[in-house]
């Protein structure tokens, strides 16, 4: 799984965990790293170095992801009401809710990442994560996002 997708993957987790708990996303965090992936912060002695980099990059752009979601979070709840119509933020599913959220952190907010890339790992996530017409709701909603709110 390349790296990214992991960190997605990843993100979502946190995200949903965080929903869920209400609790401190750092507390979240430390628990995840420790507990859930065994990804380590520091190369051990059965770890070879590039292994240990590729956790350093799936680690970095985990947070990255989670925190710019967190701190756009309210922007980000209005834009997806606006255009989940007949659905409001609170009736819909925990995954659904984070996986939106986390692809219109990366559409709206992190350029280097093209708009349809977005959208296409948020439907995978849907596919993996979501019940079965969740890949549908997911790229509903992102599709109008992106029509009407991205740039690039």
């Amino acid at each position: 799984m390349r790296k990214r997708t992991k960190a997605r993957e990843f993100a979502l987790q946190i995200l949903y965990q965080e929903d869920i708990s209400h609790s401190d996303v750092d507390e979240v965090f430390e628990d995840f790293w420790k507990e859930k992936t065994g990804l380590t912060l520091f190369p051990g002695e059965d770890e070879a170095p590039e292994e240990h980099e590729n956790n350093a990059e799936v680690r970095q752009y985990t947070e990255r992801i989670v925190r710019g979601t967190i701190e756009k979070l309210e922007i980000i709840d209005k834009m997806i009401e606006r255009f989940a119509e007949h659905w409001e933020l609170k009736r819909m599913a925990y995954v659904d809710r984070n996986i939106l959220r986390l692809a219109a952190y990366e559409m709206m907010f992190i350029d280097e990442i093209p708009v349809k890339v977005a959208i296409n790992e948020a439907v995978e996530l849907a596919k993996r994560y979501g019940e079965a017409d969740s890949s549908k709701f997911v790229n509903g909603i992102l599709d109008k996002i992106a029509k009407m709110e991205c740039k690039k």
